[in-house]
């Protein structure tokens, strides 16, 4: 049997200490490749570069940078640049900084991951939760082990696993979550440049989360464990669809099933 074919991608950029973390960890599992962005992409979410060009720019053996999008990198490394034999995995990461509860709508690198996933490619997003100080060694040994595990299995191809892990210290464990909620507040700061002209900062500065058992804000924040979150492709919200269809549109109807 071949040995697996790994993808690694990311949206810090090619450069980021948390990419080459991950590479180095996946490097004893299988065949690694890496498709990440030129630049920052922090917070790009899954936007695709539709009318733009992309440029392809090799760095090392089976190593490139794109100079789009986290999504980008993902859709070019399985549809063109390992198009002769597709990944059996896609992970992404580490993110330099957390990517829990509504981060992954916005969040670079589980989109990267969800981009595999929607290409048939079972992906995993790994997140480190800190602010400031960055020391991948532990996380990167839990993705190394979450891996192995994963590649033993015969996974579903539109596998999505969200990945947060706590800042300090070994990984003492970890916990199946579901998304929790949290807050970052709401602030637009508005600022004046030299020549009196305004402009504006967003993001909250403050945070607090919900202290809601099995959730993943919950495990690494207050348990100091490991979060892994399965995501779901399907947006519909199937409980509503019932209430959504009760309210009567004047003048149209609905077909009957």
């Amino acid at each position: 049997m071949s040995a697996p074919r790994i993808l690694v991608s990311n949206d810090d950029g090619i450069h980021a200490s948390g990419l080459q973390a991950l590479v180095k960890a996946m490097e004893p599992l299988g065949e690694t490749w890496v498709v990440a962005p030129l630049h920052e992409q922090s917070a790009t979410s899954h936007s695709l570069s539709l009318h733009d060009p992309l440029r392809i720019r090799k760095v090392a053996e089976r190593q490139f940078a794109i100079d789009g999008t986290p999504a980008d990198c993902v859709y070019v490394a399985i549809n063109h640049l390992m198009k002769d034999a597709r990944p059996t995995l896609v992970v992404s990461g580490i993110n330099h900084g957390p990517n829990l509860a509504d981060d992954v709508i916005y969040s670079g690198t589980v989109a990267a991951a969800m981009e595999g996933a929607i290409l048939g490619v079972p992906a995993v997003a790994f997140s480190l939760v800190s602010r400031r100080t960055f020391v991948f060694e532990h996380a990167a040994q839990f993705a190394r082990a979450l891996v192995a595990a994963l590649l033993a299995q015969p996974l579903p191809p539109r596998l999505l696993l969200n990945v947060n892990l706590p800042a300090y210290g070994p990984i003492k464990g970890y916990r199946v979550t579901r998304a929790g909620r949290h807050s970052y507040g709401a602030d637009v700061i508005e600022k004046e440049d030299p020549r009196g002209r305004k402009y504006y900062w967003i993001g909250g500065t403050g945070y607090e989360h919900e202290k809601d058992p099995g959730t993943d804000v919950t495990a690494v924040h207050d348990e100091q464990l490991a979060s892994v979150t399965p995501l779901m492709l399907d947006l519909t919200h199937h409980g509503q669809l019932d209430l959504v269809r009760s309210w009567p549109v004047e003048g149209f109807t609905q077909p009957k099933d």
